[in-house]
């Protein structure tokens, strides 16, 4: 690849100058206050070298040897539809479809360190603006460059799939012509005018997933699908019990096995790994590990539940307003404690990666929601240097929080270094369920005083494992305190004159970690049960009490505007079929407003709660992609029906109980409600996440509807048989 020579120009931009070749690229970085770019021009390759150079971007547009346009991306698409949404943002700026757009997942070499990596619903919330920043300043390169060789003015072209076009005409100077021609690439002197909401074309439409063509053919290439010529399998050794520790390995056996190429141990780590022809023979080689473990504590679910009490002086305040818990002490305490379990994420693809390691470098393919977290493990396992690991993320079969921390990266290269060639390591169910990080069980405990019908003092105490602090360092929780992961969805938003939200989060021997929506729908199932509670307590309606207890703040007004839709579509107060009821809830989470309305039965023959309906209504502010906003919306009301009646995680003798999907049931076709989702715009022309809020309110509109129904009011997930009959309400 030909030199660059790099120079500092205006605005802090990069601009490489002086090669020759094929293609032109430009980067941006996200999250940044003021947009930096760099322009390079070299071959089609150019993109895998950037970690050589001085700064990097977080994503580039490419112009190609045959006049195409490329934009890698750095978010990974795990069927949440994040690479078609980033394409709306860059087409709309460039004045193209999303379909002109070749959208590419970059690496860990062709691009920057994506800090935040892909979850917590913030993909489109940290690229809107850095997205489409650096698609109107490459259009405007482009028309420029274009106008050069066109010898016509600017305003009188327009960008196409292939080139610049004079417009009204066939006349079209072709991208990589223009690529080629040194000297004519210039970031513009001011920032470029973005486009006006009322102006979007792009933004705002229902486009087609650009990921399911290669989904439905089958060449989308997932963790499970990664392969290389002369690649081996491998297994590794795993722990009987929660606080197991390996004293000794005998492997004499192992190496005798069928198809084993390698047995490699560690046992200062606690690692027993083996390699084999296929993945079958490296399973079944783990078997004749003759391993002496130190089983250590043989934990109980009581005895954890009793870690998590929301009790004592370890709690740090996270919400103060007026008097906090204070104005408890004017009046009579209403007091009520709600509970959630541990919870896996049951992502249909369990964790898988290959890894290739190498002298000259290492290259990882890893169904990863956060690659530069796998090449950074590698690094210093391996004593590699970081720049020299390529990590590759394929599609993801489901991510959830689960594959943040992907294992499976790192063990496929411990093993690959030790084989001396290309190892693919494929969780099997059982690994997912009890080697990865689960959500952590709730407690929390509520207490009002209500004065005139409204509440005018409100604590919540959560107590719960830790989740974002399973991946921060040590210092940040030191400094934080408290786990804005665990209790995300308790802070108290009503207009109530006293409020204070208390966390406690003991380390559990449990690992507990991301999870969707973090603590958002245990805690919003306390914090909406509760406020039914209080709303039956006052004698109110339901809807009206919280209402009643909406500020007058903007926030206010939108939360105002998505309960009514709720209410209004699901006919709130209307007589419903004999043996139903409606419950309601509502939510709020990245500055997205939830209301939920749901409509159930009791199925005595069954033993079971059916939900027949849930309708939905969401303000997100800017809509990017409709469609893909309803599946987000269906997907998590899904996963929140799911877990509020059915998933649950048990610890016994130390070990998960759950092993399989026989053991932790899921949500079937044939018991999924119906859904109904209402998309309202607040008008201020920004976009928040819309993955993980939806799932808040549907623990508690299901709970409030039950209410509804029987007047026995649950206060534990899942609803499950046991707590129907312990309640009276199966007879």
């Amino acid at each position: 690849m030909s030199s660059r020579k790099w120079r500092i120009t205006r605005r802090q931009f990069l601009i490489g100058l002086g090669t020759a070749g094929g293609a032109v690229a430009l980067g941006f970085y996200l999250g940044k206050p003021a947009m930096q770019l760099k322009l390079a021009e070299g071959s089609e390759d150019s993109l895998k070298s950037q970690a050589k150079l001085p700064k990097t971007p977080d994503a580039w547009f490419e112009i190609r040897e045959d006049s195409t346009l490329r934009l890698y991306v750095t978010k990974s698409e795990m069927g949440q539809g994040i690479h078609t949404a980033l394409a709306q943002l860059a087409a709309e700026e460039l004045g193209l479809k999303v379909t002109d757009l070749d959208v590419v997942q970059s690496t860990t070499r062709q691009g920057p360190k994506d800090s935040f990596g892909t979850g917590a619903s913030a993909s489109i919330l940290t690229s809107f603006r850095p997205m489409r920043e650096a698609a109107a300043t490459f259009r405007e390169m482009l028309l420029k460059a274009g106008s050069g060789q066109l010898q016509k003015p600017a305003e009188q072209l327009e960008l196409t799939a292939t080139g610049v076009r004079v417009k009204g005409t066939e006349q079209q100077a072709l991208y990589a012509d223009l690529a080629r021609q040194e000297g004519m690439w210039e970031v513009p002197k001011t920032p470029p005018v973005l486009k006006k909401v009322r102006g979007f074309q792009v933004i705002g439409t229902s486009a087609q997933r650009i990921d399911l063509p290669a989904k439905v053919t089958g060449e989308a290439i997932y963790g499970y699908d990664a392969r290389l010529p002369g690649m081996l399998y491998g297994a590794v050794l795993r722990p009987p019990t929660l606080e197991a520790n390996l004293k000794s390995a005998d492997v004499s056996q192992v190496s005798r096995q069928p198809g084993v190429k390698t047995v490699h141990v560690d046992l200062e780590a606690g690692f027993v790994g083996v390699v084999a022809q296929t993945r079958n023979q490296a399973r079944n080689a783990l078997r004749h590990v003759k391993a002496v473990w130190d089983q250590g504590k043989l934990w109980q679910q009581k005895e954890i539940l009793d870690l998590i009490r929301p009790e004592g002086k370890a709690g740090v305040t996270f919400q103060r307003e007026g008097k906090g818990s204070a104005g408890l002490k004017q009046g009579n305490v209403i007091r009520a404690e709600y509970r959630s379990p541990f919870a896996v994420q049951a992502a249909m693809e369990p964790q898988a990666a290959l890894a290739d390691v190498k002298p000259e470098g290492v290259k990882i393919w890893a169904s990863t929601q956060y690659p530069f977290r796998i090449s950074s493990a590698v690094s210093k396992k391996l004593g590699i240097k970081e720049e020299t690991i390529e990590v590759i993320p394929t599609y993801l079969g489901g991510g959830f929080g689960s594959k943040i921390n992907s294992q499976a990266g790192l063990e496929a290269a411990i093993l690959s270094k030790a084989a001396g060639a290309p190892v693919h390591v494929g969780w099997d169910r059982t690994e997912e369920m009890t080697q990865g990080f689960l959500r952590p069980p709730t407690h929390s405990v509520l207490s009002a005083v209500l004065k005139d019908g409204k509440i005018e003092t409100l604590e919540h105490r959560i107590g719960s494992g830790v989740v974002a602090f399973s991946t921060l360092p040590s210092f940040l929780e030191t400094l934080m305190g408290a786990d804005f992961g665990s209790y995300a969805g308790g802070k108290v938003l009503y207009d109530i004159p006293n409020r204070q939200g208390i966390s406690y989060n003991p380390h559990l021997p449990v690992r507990t970690g991301w999870w969707r929506g973090l603590g958002l729908f245990a805690n919003t199932f306390a914090l909406e049960s509760f406020m039914d509670e209080l709303a039956a307590e006052s004698g109110t309606d339901p809807l009206e009490f919280r209402l009643k207890h909406l500020p007058a703040s903007a926030w206010g007004v939108r939360m105002r505007k998505v309960l009514q839709t709720v209410a209004r579509e699901s006919r709130w107060g209307k007589p419903r079929p004999s043996g139903r009821a409606l419950g309601l809830a509502c939510g709020s989470s990245f500055e997205n407003l939830i209301a939920q309305v749901a409509e159930v039965s009791i199925d005595q023959e069954k033993e079971r709660v059916k939900v027949h309906r849930i309708w939905c209504a969401m303000d997100p502010g800017l809509v990017i992609n409709p469609d893909g906003a309803k599946a987000q919306i269906q997907g998590a009301v899904m996963w929140g029906v799911s877990s509020a009646l059915k998933e649950e995680v048990l610890v016994k003798d130390g070990k998960i109980t759950a092993q399989n999907f026989t053991d932790y049931p899921l949500l079937s076709l044939e018991e999924a409600p119906d859904i109904q989702t209402f998309l309202l715009e607040d008008g201020s022309g920004e976009p928040r996440g819309v993955g993980e809020p939806p799932i808040a309110p549907v623990g508690a509109a299901i709970g409030n509807a039950i209410f509804a129904l029987t007047g026995k009011r649950l206060r534990e997930v899942p609803f499950n048989a046991e707590r129907l009959r312990s309640a009276g309400i199966l007879v």
